[in-house]
């Protein structure tokens, strides 16, 4: 295993709430690309919304994934 988590970002890439900006960073990958697949994910259906909400509030933020970020 690589030793990578999956947090949303608090600091700088932080939008809304910071999981593209997490995502991104995960995946090693601009956030914005992460950002424009989550609108066309939106538009097609609304399930973009959903999982968006749901990521949200599933994922940590990176203080409770890393104490003393």
């Amino acid at each position: 295993m690589n030793g990578k988590k999956l947090y949303r970002t608090e600091h700088g890439y932080k939008m809304i709430s910071g999981v593209c900006g997490g995502i991104g960073e995960y995946f090693d990958i601009d956030p914005t690309l992460i950002r424009i697949a989550w609108v066309i994910a939106a538009f097609m259906g609304g399930t973009g919304v959903l999982l968006y909400l749901a990521c949200a509030f599933i994922i940590p933020t990176k203080s409770d994934v890393y104490p003393g970020y």
